[in-house]
């Protein structure tokens, strides 16, 4: 939709926005870009007029420079409606970064991009800048062509003495999803026999709202109470559920045990190095994952109190303890806002970047934890936030997904959950939607009586359509093959003979793994007559 996109034909397209001085320049190699200079607001910059939908949806992809040192560069569109941010960076001098990001417009209408930045000292570089148009259609497609390569061809022969059996029965369940869906709990479940079973028969992957928070565990100073965490533990146990770490510290000063906000920095030290290794000893092996300091980016308790480097340093140390699992830095905003400064995928990065300096060696266990709080979720800006969060090609979750209440939640849900589901490089996602009696954090999954609401027949018709805890059933056929499509994930096989007298069976497990080629997974099984 831009014209003269790569600046080859001088500023054909592009005009002045505000009071800035445009100018067009070549680079040493021939490469062609345009230039806002002498800049006396944050908006002074160059611009182009567009004409946007609003029933499309749109990405957005630029290089930008800037003249001197670092500073935030933002794309923005001005429509009928107001001003839409779609894409902001950390530009540099001296080197090309690339803006990406996207949008949706409320009313259709002519529209103009520009680019801001606060620091109107610098000139801002343009170059490469790509608007793309996508239909509904369009848009869900991508969706299923992601999602088939999350599948691969499985073929089953059963043997038995050399030969094929014929009719066998086949019944593979799905244990383990290769791409989790789970759902957080709370102390509720324990003692409610109707929660357990909604609960156990959806989900395989869960996050304890508040139980292993330190004002839960430590409500005293030197008294540790692992009670409730523990007892959780051991039903999600029976029940083969993975937990995720939730959390270790909170970065917000409103969330610290009632004893903790007055201690001295040698005091809070000393308690924060007991809190670490007491929670990371204690359930080292049956954790998959720690969020290790809670929304780092908009909170900075523990940095105000022991130094900017509080957070680094408490990562390295759980590095330290436990160097089996990721360690995330869980954050809000990153993909709910773009108008949030503190979280853009940009600072974000940031951050992550001085965490695994300070870490050394172990860098690699970070991880990378989205809340994903929406209120109405922009689609466009959700992918190409997580495009440029996977470039680090860390283990991405989303982590406490939900959306607000009112008469769209239940679609947006479903829209959230297909954009993380779909995107390869988003290893999992918990639904923020521990019951409660009196009203879920913000969004429900059933009523009190354990009958789905229209946001839990949304995740039920999604786990059903990616196979999560699935079971096929069927039988070989005259060579002694069954064959399926399968998602990727670990499975248990089992085979009866159809021989009733010789009574025999067996059961196997086995994972469908991704592969780069289109080779089928081939398994043989044998009988015993």
């Amino acid at each position: 939709m831009i014209k003269n996109p790569e600046l080859n034909e001088g500023l054909i397209g592009w005009s002045t926005f505000g009071n800035a001085v445009i100018e067009h320049r070549n680079e040493s190699d021939g490469n062609k870009f345009v230039v806002a200079g002498k800049r006396n607001h944050f908006q002074d910059s160059v611009s182009q007029k567009v004409y946007l939908e609003n029933d499309k949806l749109y990405t957005f992809s630029a290089w930008v420079q800037v003249s001197e040192e670092k500073a935030l560069v933002r794309a923005v569109f001005r429509t009928v409606t107001g001003l839409k941010r779609a894409a902001e960076t950390v530009a540099e001098s001296k080197c090309w970064s690339m803006l990406k990001g996207g949008l949706t417009v409320d009313a259709s209408g002519p529209a103009e991009l520009f680019f801001e930045t606060d620091n109107t000292s610098v000139e801002v570089w343009v170059d490469s800048v790509s608007l793309q148009p996508f239909t509904q259609e369009e848009w869900m497609s991508h969706h299923v062509e992601s999602i088939e390569k999350t599948k691969r061809r499985v073929r089953i022969r059963v043997e038995a003495k050399g030969n094929p059996v014929v009719n066998s029965k086949i019944s593979i369940h799905q244990k383990v999803s290769g791409k989790p869906i789970g759902c957080a709990v709370n102390k509720g479940i324990l003692n409610n026999v109707g929660y357990q079973n909604w609960f156990t028969s959806r989900f395989a992957h869960t996050t304890f709202e508040d139980e292993m928070k330190w004002y839960t565990t430590e409500p005293v100073q030197g008294k540790e109470d692992y009670s409730l965490p523990d007892s959780i533990m051991t039903l999600m146990k029976q029940h083969n559920i993975a937990v995720r770490g939730h959390n270790i510290f909170w970065d917000d000063p409103h969330y610290q045990p009632n004893w903790v906000p007055s201690l001295q920095p040698n005091d809070l030290s000393a308690a924060a190095n007991k809190r670490i290794n007491s929670i990371m000893t204690k359930y080292k092996g049956q954790v998959i994952g720690w969020d290790v300091v809670n929304e780092n980016l908009h909170f900075n308790f523990f940095e105000s109190k022991l130094g900017p480097d509080a957070a680094a340093t408490f990562y390295k140390m759980a590095a330290g303890i436990d160097h089996s699992i990721p360690l995330f830095m869980n954050e809000f905003n990153t993909l709910e806002q773009k108008g949030d400064a503190a979280s853009t995928p940009a600072k974000y990065l940031e951050k992550l970047k001085n965490i695994q300096t300070f870490m050394g060696a172990e860098a690699k266990r970070m991880a990378i934890g989205l809340e994903c709080h929406f209120d109405v979720p922009s689609l466009p800006y959700i992918r190409s936030s997580l495009d440029t969060l996977a470039a680090t090609n860390l283990p991405i979750w989303l982590t406490e997904i939900d959306v607000k209440s009112g008469p769209s939640q239940a679609m947006y849900l479903e829209q959230v959950l297909r954009e993380g589901h779909s995107h390869p490089g988003v290893s999992g996602m918990i639904i923020w939607s521990a019951w409660k009696p009196n009203g879920c954090y913000r969004m429900c999954l059933t009523d009190n009586n354990f009958k789905n609401l229209a946001t839990g027949d949304v995740v039920d018709k999604l786990l059903k359509e990616w196979g999560i805890k699935a079971t096929v059933e069927a039988k070989t056929d005259a060579a002694g093959f069954f064959e399926a499509s399968l998602f990727h994930g670990e499975y248990e096989v089992k085979i009866s003979d159809p021989v009733e007298a010789a009574n025999s069976s067996v059961s196997q497990r086995f994972k469908v793994e991704p592969r780069h080629d289109s080779q089928d997974q081939i398994m043989l099984l044998q009988v015993s007559t």
